[in-house]
């Protein structure tokens, strides 16, 4: 498979790691926007939020319980995080398996850009 995340899920690719399970891994972003910016990611390969089904709902419910579950290790919880999860080309997507962006450690500005 070409996709870079299920690379990252092989360990084909090697990412800083801070939770892993047998559903959701997350990681450190390669290129973070704010001072705080990590991926959590389904380890099931669904390229699009459009591609989510009925049966990944538990997959899927467990990404934002692991985002501030890293969130409140980092000591960012309390003064805030943004979640992102962009869909398609003009969502901003550009890997084609679906991550939540997880942002902290600075003010987020509203709306985005």
């Amino acid at each position: 498979m070409d996709c870079l995340f299920c690379k990252i899920i092989s360990k084909e690719i090697p990412a800083t790691i801070l939770f892993e399970d047998h559903d959701v891994i997350a990681f450190e972003d390669i290129m973070p926007q704010a001072p705080t910016h990590f991926l959590v990611i389904p380890k099931k390969h669904i390229a699009t939020l459009n591609d989510i089904e009925d049966n990944d709902s538990n997959i899927i419910g467990k990404l934002p319980l692991v985002a501030s579950k890293i969130a409140a290790s980092k000591g960012v919880d309390q003064s805030g995080y943004r979640v992102t999860m962009n869909c398609n080309q003009d969502g901003g997507q550009t890997v084609y398996h679906i991550h939540m962006h997880v942002l902290a450690g600075r003010k987020m500005a509203w709306p985005p850009g």
